[in-house]
């Protein structure tokens, strides 16, 4: 090869290393961002995806990366290729648990202040919390969810239950299906069940992202509630192994006049027991003392979206993660996926409203929702609740209540003794 030729073919190297270095701008396409989500079955994450990258106008491209379908195994496979600081993880689906750790590590970056602002705009105050970390928003509220108390109207007569100690009274005297249907497996299930109750009870697991709460009087009366329910005949025989799923399938098959659960058991009932859907009924999540005198802190669950802490770019990350949770987006989250919406003027929408009857009571259980302790240790703080109030029929609140702070101080600690 001659001289000319050397250096044509270097001329050629150092414009490709530049395009590399642009970010992958394929086609004179824009930027090529890469979000990665769990598939949601309705395929709405991956259609919010191209309507964004149409709407672009060739400013970025959004190619949809399908994670596993668990929070954990998603968790899992973003934090390997997140430690190895992976430029080509540019948006992300995060669990609502997940904001203290990803922020914590640099895996995520803080929303600029004018994005921060487009975002909270409208914005429920639950969702916008859980993705808030030491007054920072560092992620997108892209969709939520919460439990109510579910019920069946032909058995139970007049008003549903409002706390729980109406609601373990009303089932014990019921003649058949005096069941209530929970989540008492040994999961993050349970976790979320005393994090609502003790917060109901006006109390907290953790004081800031590393000191223990746990004050005895809410802490025992959130434990003494599982208790009792665990120990009464409104239990399921099964509660110990209980989870989402076969809370539902209980209900379905009339075992339960009562579920707490989230919505997505409402079209489940639909299609799968119609004449007990004819009597479905919906209430507020039950409350720890008298409604009049306490809060009532009902779960918040959902996702949002995180830009990647080693994306090559940020700007256009940014403006793609907000348009992939724009009002047109989370409709279609909602109706197509079953995902309620984190903006709230969606709940005022005909259409949603049509499919979602009970609209009005999710946005004012989101608005100030029990959310989950926001620490980088969360993980080891929800195994450390999870392993010791299971099975919850063996729970004593008094000694039960002081084993969790014990724990759960040794979880903040990395002592590992779990």
């Amino acid at each position: 090869m001659g001289r000319r030729g050397i250096v044509l073919m270097g001329l050629a190297v150092l414009a490709m290393a530049l395009l590399a270095g642009c970010g992958g701008s394929s086609g004179g396409q824009g930027a090529h961002l890469n979000f990665w989500a769990y598939n949601e079955p309705g395929g709405t994450f991956a259609g919010a995806a191209k309507r964004c990258t149409q709407q672009s106008g060739g400013r970025y491209t959004i190619e949809f990366h399908a994670l596993g379908n668990d929070p954990d195994t998603q968790r899992q496979q973003l934090v390997r290729r997140l430690a190895a600081k992976d430029s080509s993880i540019d948006i992300m689906s995060m669990d609502v648990i997940w904001t203290a750790e990803f922020a914590e590590a640099g895996w995520i970056k803080p929303w600029p202040q004018a994005a921060a602002d487009k975002v909270k705009q409208g914005t429920l105050k639950g969702p916008l919390d859980t993705a808030t970390y030491q007054g920072k928003l560092y992620a997108a509220p892209a969709n939520s969810n919460t439990q109510l108390l579910w019920y069946r109207k032909d058995l139970v007569k007049g008003e549903a239950p409002k706390t729980w100690d109406d609601l373990i009274a009303t089932a014990e005297k019921m003649p058949k299906a005096g069941r209530i249907e929970i989540q008492g497996a040994q999961y993050e299930g349970i976790t979320v069940w005393f994090n609502s109750l003790i917060q109901s009870a006006g109390g907290q697991i953790l004081d800031g992202p590393d000191k223990v709460s746990l004050a005895p009087q809410p802490t025992e009366a959130a434990l003494g509630v599982m208790a009792k329910l665990a120990n009464s005949k409104a239990a399921d025989p099964s509660l110990s192994s209980q989870k989402e799923d076969q809370n539902r399938l209980a209900f379905e098959t009339g075992q339960a006049a009562f579920q707490v659960n989230y919505p997505f058991i409402y079209p489940s009932a639909k299609e799968n027991a119609p004449d007990l859907f004819k009597n479905l009924g919906w209430a507020p999540y039950p409350a720890v003392k008298n409604p009049a005198d306490a809060g009532r802190k009902a779960p918040i669950g959902g996702f949002n979206w995180g830009v990647g802490g080693y994306t090559k770019h940020p700007q256009e990350a940014f403006d793609a993660a907000t348009c992939m949770r724009d009002e047109e987006n989370q409709k279609e989250f909602a109706l197509k996926g079953g995902l309620p919406p984190t903006l709230a003027a969606l709940y005022d929408n005909k259409e949603f409203v049509k499919a979602y009857p009970f609209a009005p009571l999710i946005r004012k259980e989101l608005q100030d929702a029990a959310v989950r302790p926001q620490t980088p240790l969360y993980s080891d703080v929800s195994l450390a609740i999870y392993k010791t109030i299971s099975p919850p029929a063996s729970i004593d609140p008094k000694s039960t209540a002081a084993k969790l702070r014990d724990r759960v101080k040794n979880a903040l600690e990395s002592k590992g003794l779990l």
